[in-house]
């Protein structure tokens, strides 16, 4: 799925507004200039659209995290963890992580979207790369988990 897609996608889904926008990106020390925010929210197919870069996506799928759910305090004796590579499978732990759901509000989330899945299945997306059970995210998935998330938290009366 393209990087700036998954960016649109969110943004819809939980109605944020390019101040909260910039605010999230600057969460984790990135500096988007709302221009640069505009033409990162425009289709492929229009002028001045530029890509997501996977770091700048993960920095915001990070800031998420942290205007969600607040600032995690790390002891300064741990070492800095080394950045994972943005996969399907990070892009879907990361929203989970922010938007703080469970196996059951993953699972409720992409039925909205008409996609039925089992825990298993759900669950083999967040086990380590080496793990026997470890299965890739495809893009479907990821983007019925989206359109999921849009039903949940706009059409809602």
């Amino acid at each position: 799925m393209i990087n700036n897609d998954v960016l649109r996608r969110v943004r819809y889904a939980l109605e944020l507004k390019d101040p909260t926008m910039l605010e999230i990106f600057a969460l984790c020390d990135a500096e988007v200039s709302r221009d640069e925010l505009l033409k990162l929210l425009k289709k492929d197919n229009e002028e001045d659209f530029v890509p997501l870069d996977n770091k700048l996506l993960g920095q915001f799928l990070d800031g998420l995290i942290i205007y969600k759910r607040g600032k995690q305090e790390t002891p300064s004796t741990e070492p800095a963890k080394k950045p994972e590579p943005l996969t399907n499978n990070t892009i879907l732990k990361k929203l989970r992580i922010a938007l703080e759901f469970k196996e059951e509000d993953m699972l409720s989330t992409l039925k909205l979207a008409d996609f039925e899945l089992s825990k298993g299945e759900l669950s083999s997306f967040f086990r380590q790369k080496g793990h026997k059970h470890h299965r890739e995210c495809g893009d479907q998935i990821l983007r019925n988990f989206l359109q999921g998330l849009t039903v949940r938290f706009r059409e809602q009366d």
